[in-house]
């Protein structure tokens, strides 16, 4: 069975951090993510364009 995935971007998008590193750290902190996976997510979501 197959897990559902959290809306990463979305979260990304609604927090009001802004710089990159402040997101990669909550979403490290506050989600359990790795850095490598944090990082890439931050970077892929800033790259579309979500205004921050």
């Amino acid at each position: 069975m197959q897990r559902e995935k959290p809306p990463w971007k979305g979260l990304i998008r609604s927090s009001a951090l802004t710089k990159h590193m402040e997101l990669v750290s909550w979403l490290k902190t506050e989600h359990g993510l790795g850095h490598g996976h944090a990082n890439a997510l931050v970077a892929h979501t800033l790259a579309e364009g979500s205004g921050k």
